[in-house]
């Protein structure tokens, strides 16, 4: 039998085109111990778009990609996919496939018939059938894996089975509720990938949930930072980064998280990476800010230098930071040694003392 075309579905099914999903003033609330899982939420995808919502565990993420799937009722606010109203339909009229962090997977059937089971379930003819399960499965690469069982199988191997299984229902929408979590690193990094160059080759529409920051950065179009129920920032990855609107994002994202000094009414904050030895920032123009600090230790990973310090003229009671030194700069540091650094003006963010939102710029120097 001529394998087909992994390009194209087969004729008669593929997938639908992309649809805009849409949720407006959504809210969970949970009776017991009055947990508000989720809290308000506005968010519209764009046709095609990959977003990823993010956030610590208990942010509402999951609970808000289950009422999209129809596995959740919501206590207010609708459900839009496609412009329609889809509050009160199950998952399998939404059209929308999901695929869990467990793949749930029936370990009795082989990968041929695990994919092949939501087509058995809707009545489509043996034929037609076994065409589009091994579309899928050749688009996939797991073609060759069809007459194993699950238990045969890697980590990536059962969550393409997964994702095979998924795109043979012609989705509209693709909603992956922490797929790679039980990967190692080695193997979530090319899994990663493939998602993303699976993903831009449908051109379906996808949600996906992580607590991991590089999946979210790595796989997002945009990201939905949330925590407590509410969406605390939406935007693409360099933005919600270099932009974020409050201290959780600022805090939450960034590995080492963005530095926050207490300057009375606000704080003042910068990434590590671009507060450097002076020596390393003069010449590179714009308004700079130099300061004395105190280096109290310092890390080697990665090639990266984690300097450790107080910087006593920024902050109430000394202000303590983490500066990211990159390989490719070599100017010397020493523990417990006096040293200056410098900053450009232009990557110092602004927030409020007491709500932590973003606020404009204050004065710096002393």
């Amino acid at each position: 039998m001529r394998a087909p075309d992994t390009e194209s579905p087969p004729e008669g099914g593929g997938l639908s085109m992309a649809h805009v999903v849409e949720v407006r003033g959504l809210k969970k609330h949970f009776e017991a111990g009055d947990v508000r899982a989720v809290d308000g939420v506005d968010v519209a995808t764009s046709p095609g778009e990959y977003l990823v919502l993010l956030g610590p565990s208990g942010c509402g993420k999951t609970t808000l990609l289950r009422i999209i799937a129809g596995l959740e009722d919501p206590t207010e606010g609708e459900v839009l996919i496609g412009g329609n109203v889809v509050n009160g339909l199950p998952p399998r009229a939404r059209g929308i496939a999901m695929v869990f962090q467990s793949y749930a997977l029936y370990p009795h059937k082989s990968v041929l018939d695990n994919i092949d089971f939501p087509l058995k379930a809707a009545g489509l003819d043996p034929q037609e059938r076994r065409k589009k399960a091994e579309w899928a499965a050749k688009l996939l690469g797991i073609d060759q894996l069809l007459h194993r069982k699950p238990r045969n199988l890697s980590g990536g191997e059962r969550q393409r089975v997964a994702l095979a299984r998924a795109i043979v229902r012609d989705p509209s929408v693709f909603l992956l509720d922490e797929p790679l979590s039980n990967l190692d690193a080695k193997l979530r990094t090319s899994a990663r990938d493939e998602l993303k160059q699976f993903q831009e080759r449908l051109g379906t529409t996808t949600i996906y949930v992580t607590h991991d920051q590089v999946e979210a950065m790595g796989l997002g179009d945009r990201i939905a930072v949330m925590f407590q129920g509410k969406v605390r920032q939406l935007g693409p990855p360099k933005e919600v980064y270099s932009d974020p609107a409050d201290t959780f994002v600022a805090t939450f994202i960034g590995s080492p998280p963005m530095n926050l000094i207490d300057r009375g009414d606000h704080l003042l904050g910068f990434r590590p990476e671009n507060f450097l030895p002076v020596d390393a920032i003069n010449g590179r123009g714009g308004n700079v800010l130099e300061v004395d600090v105190q280096v109290h230790r310092i890390e080697y990973l990665s090639g990266d230098r984690h300097v450790y310090a107080t910087v006593p003229s920024l902050g109430r009671d000394g202000a303590h930071i983490i500066a990211r030194i990159p390989p490719t700069v070599d100017v010397p540091v020493f523990d417990d040694r006096d040293q200056r650094f410098a900053i450009h003006e232009r990557d110092l963010r602004f927030f409020d003392g007491n709500t932590g939102e973003r606020v404009p710029p204050r004065p710096v120097r002393s």
